[in-house]
Parts: C-alpha cells; sequence; structure tokens
C-alpha cells in the first residue's frame, strides 16, 4: 500500500512539471570544432603557468632554480567527449612543454651559474566539467575535476661541470617533475571556473527584446549528457516589460529534439511563439492607424457610407478618411507539419477626421486575417517573414451590413499588404537572440516543422576566437579570484 501513495505524488509533481518552450542540444559534432576553439586557448593558458623557484641541496650539492618559464608547448594528441550524467571530458595525451630556467648551482668549492633549456615530455592531462543550472537559471561550470602528470624531463647542463651536473641533475629533474604537476591543474582550474563561465555570462537569461517586450531563457533543470549530446531545456517565455512578474501557463505540446546530425539543434513549442504575441498584445502594440489612404480605397468607402456622409456639414465631408485597426484578442500561432500560421481577430473602425473637431465614426467592422509564417535562424537571432494568406471583414451589426462590406474585402486586403505587413515584418525580420554565448553563431540553418513545435538543425561558427570574448567579459579581479579559487595541490598532481 505504500507504494500508492508515492506513486500518485510522483504523478502530482510531473503534472506541475513546467513544460520547456524551447530546448536546444549540442551534439557530438560539435565537439570537434569546440575542441579546436578550445585547444587554441588552452595551449595560450598553459603558458602562462608559474612556476615557484626551486632550492635543495643533496649532501655537498646546492641547487637554485629561478625564472621558469613556458617556452614551447605541443598539445599532440587531444579527445573531447560527453560523459553520461552532467560532464564534459577532455583527454589530453603525450603533450610536450619547453622550459627555460636560470640555474645557480654549488658542489664542493665548484660554483656555477647560467640559463638551461629543459623538456617535460609525455605530459598526460584528463579534466571534467559538470555542467549544472544556478540560481538564476544560467549554465554553469559548477565543478572541476583534474589530474595532470608529466611521466619525464629531460635538461641538458653546459659550462665546464657540464658532466657533473648531467649527473647530478636527478634531484632536480625530480623536483621540477613534481612541481610541474602541480601547477597545470591550477590553470586548468582557473581557465574552466573563472573564465569559461565568464563566457557563459553572456548567454541571455532574462533580458529585453525591445522597449516593450522580454524574454525569459531561464534552465529549467541542469543540462543532461549522454554519451552523444548535451540537451537543455529552457522556459523560452515572453513577457510584457511593464509586468516584470507575468508569467504565462505552458499547455502547448513539448518539443521533441532525436536528431544528431548537426552539431547543434534548437526546438521551440507554440508556446513559445503565443507568449511572444500575448505579450505584445497586453503591451499595447497591436494597434495601428492609417491616415493616409489610396484614393481608389478613399473613394469606394465614400461610396460605401455615402448614406452617413451625406448630412454632414461640407467641412466634415471633405475631410480626410482615417483607418484604426486594433487587435481585440491575442494572436494565436499554430504548427503544423505543413507549416505556421498565426491567426488573428481585429477590429477595424473608420473615421472622419474634420479639422478641429471631432472625430467621426462612418464604420466599424470585424477582421479576421490568417498569416503564414517562415521561420528562419541567421547568425543567432530566430526571424519570422509574415505573409497574408487569408482575409475577411463582417458587421458585429447586422448581415445586411456585412453584405454592404464585401466591395471593401479587396482593397482593404491590399491595404494591409502594402502598408501594414512591411511594417509588421520589418520587426519580426530583426528577430529574438538564441541564448548563445557571444561571438558563437548558427550557419547552414534547416527549418522542420512537426504538430505543435519546430526545429532548427545547424552547424556552429566561431565569430571570434575564445580567448578575445573570454578577455573582454573576464572579471577584472581575475588573478585574485585565480588564487582564492585554486584546488589544492593533491587535487592537481596525479
Amino acid at each position: 500500500m505504500a507504494l500508492f501513495p508515492a506513486l500518485l505524488l510522483a504523478l502530482l509533481a510531473g503534472a506541475h512539471a513546467e513544460l520547456p518552450g524551447c530546448k536546444i542540444r549540442i551534439t557530438s559534432k560539435a565537439l570537434e570544432l569546440v575542441k579546436q576553439e578550445g585547444m587554441r586557448f588552452l595551449e595560450q593558458e598553459l603558458e602562462t603557468i608559474t612556476i615557484p623557484d626551486l632550492r635543495g641541496k643533496e649532501g655537498q650539492f646546492h641547487y637554485n632554480i629561478t625564472e621558469v618559464q613556458v617556452t614551447e608547448l605541443q598539445l599532440n594528441s587531444s579527445e573531447l567527449h560527453f560523459q553520461p550524467g552532467q560532464e564534459l571530458i577532455l583527454q589530453i595525451t603525450n603533450a610536450s612543454l619547453g622550459l627555460r630556467f636560470r640555474r645557480q648551482l654549488a658542489y664542493w668549492v665548484f660554483s656555477d651559474g647560467g640559463y638551461i633549456n629543459a623538456s617535460a615530455e609525455g605530459v598526460s592531462i584528463r579534466t571534467g566539467l559538470q555542467l549544472s543550472q544556478d540560481p538564476t537559471g544560467r549554465m554553469k561550470v559548477s565543478n572541476l575535476s583534474c589530474q595532470a602528470f608529466v611521466s619525464r624531463m629531460h635538461m641538458t647542463f653546459g659550462g665546464t661541470f657540464g658532466r657533473l651536473y648531467d649527473f647530478l641533475s636527478t634531484f632536480i629533474i625530480s623536483g621540477m617533475r613534481l612541481l610541474l604537476n602541480q601547477q597545470i591543474c591550477p590553470v586548468l582550474y582557473h581557465s574552466g571556473m573563472i573564465l569559461l563561465n565568464s563566457l557563459l555570462d553572456t548567454v541571455p537569461v532574462r533580458s529585453s527584446v525591445d522597449e516593450l517586450v522580454g524574454i525569459d531563457y531561464s534552465l529549467l533543470k541542469d543540462p543532461v549528457v549522454s554519451t552523444d549530446n548535451l540537451d537543455m531545456e529552457f522556459r523560452g517565455a515572453f513577457f510584457p516589460l511593464a509586468e516584470g512578474n507575468w508569467s504565462f501557463l505552458n499547455r502547448a505540446v513539448e518539443p521533441q529534439l532525436q536528431e544528431q546530425e548537426r552539431m547543434v539543434y534548437v526546438a521551440f513549442s507554440e508556446f513559445f511563439f503565443n507568449s511572444a504575441l500575448e505579450s505584445y498584445f497586453w503591451a499595447g502594440a497591436f494597434r495601428l492607424s492609417l491616415e493616409k489612404m489610396p484614393k481608389d480605397l478613399d473613394m469606394l468607402l465614400r461610396a460605401t457610407y455615402f448614406g452617413s456622409i451625406v448630412f454632414l456639414t461640407p467641412a466634415e465631408i471633405n475631410s480626410p478618411l482615417k483607418l484604426e485597426l486594433q487587435v481585440t484578442a491575442p494572436p494565436r500561432c499554430t504548427i503544423k507539419p505543413s507549416g505556421t500560421t498565426v491567426s488573428v481577430t481585429a477590429s477595424v473602425s473608420i473615421y472622419l477626421v474634420p479639422p478641429n473637431l471631432p472625430e467621426i465614426q462612418l464604420s466599424s467592422m470585424i477582421m479576421e486575417a490568417r498569416l503564414s509564417a517562415k521561420m528562419a535562424l541567421r547568425g543567432k537571432a530566430l526571424r519570422a517573414q509574415l505573409e497574408l494568406s487569408r482575409f475577411r471583414i463582417y458587421s458585429n451589426q447586422s448581415a445586411l451590413e456585412s453584405l454592404a462590406m464585401i466591395p471593401l474585402q479587396a482593397p482593404l486586403k491590399t491595404v494591409l499588404q502594402i502598408g501594414v505587413m512591411p511594417m509588421i515584418n520589418e520587426r519580426t525580420w530583426r528577430g529574438v537572440q538564441i541564448p548563445l554565448p557571444e561571438r558563437i553563431s548558427f550557419v547552414r540553418e534547416v527549418v522542420t516543422n512537426h504538430a505543435g513545435f519546430l526545429t532548427i538543425g545547424a552547424d556552429l561558427h566561431f565569430a571570434k576566437g575564445l580567448r578575445e570574448v573570454i578577455e573582454k567579459n573576464q572579471p577584472a579581479n581575475t588573478k585574485d579570484t585565480q588564487a582564492s579559487s585554486a584546488p589544492p595541490p593533491s587535487t592537481a598532481a596525479a
């Protein structure tokens, strides 16, 4: 009997779980490009390794190693892959480092000094990035594991006592290997926990789209990592900026991602688009006034409403006409395999506008329109191109008045196509940003419609190197943060 309450609680929790309006999948095909950019950045970071001075003595042999610098770095073999859970694993094998440092050596009454070139070979590094959502809904590197090992070092001493120092250099080589082992992981830890997180800070979470509406891309749960993919679920909801805590209930079909042929896939449900339409509706964006109409339509409107105009004064009869269009309910987006449509219901009012006198309403009618929408992903902005596919007007007063409006259908539709649709498309083609880090964009996009959602498959493109973007966005106190956030040496050395 104890099983039934537990099952009931699980069902209730699932029923109240928030559905995502947007999903993003990064496939293993993206990892090669990510690895190329990441390795270039990592090479530059490892070249900044600072190795402390090494001092000591063995019997009568005294040594002092200072001014250690990395002069060359070769990361010959590397692999980046997903590890089920929440981790991204980077494995580097058979790497090598070139070093140069200043020596001060003494043996009995003999002493010597100068600079030495050395090499560390067979360097192996394994690091794992654990990804999770932070309290603000942003994806973060929440933990980083690291193992580093230098299998061998080689250094050649010159000078008068070169052969003697080669014999005694075992102590120096062992000490240098230990220090190098301990210094690699703190550099990687800083790169992941501080610098990479500063790059993830450029991903928009809750931001404004324009002066009326904002969008919420908060993660709903931790990213899920499988063998082949990294999947992320976002709220994907628009909201009126004037109502910061506004939220819409998501009853749409949950978008599904099953493809793996491209580097990245993005899915949007009907809720994503409907929350945008509803936000703009409540923000008062769907109101339009046309005060300059084509002559043919002006003459047709005056003829249609001649019975109302004829009893007015000459000044009112000759005054200009105005058409006002106001959407009466939030438009609705419908996504089917055959295409995407937006249904709109609006009131259309016709006025005479005499100078310095109150406006005179001639008629009010209901307009129902259906717009076909073509979605595209350009750069990292989701854009839409709308086209008026169906249009009808009718009177909410009487069937007879609706019949009288039939001649107005064609010219009003033309006005909408010529005067209104370009203004709408100018806004929708500006698009809305997808949650990607700065300077990373999509290329070679393919849009596919499904029942209740659409997916876009694309490849990734880095407009700038990771170092340029990270240096632009990294914290000002990064050096202090590096010192305080580095793991202990026991974590760094394998």
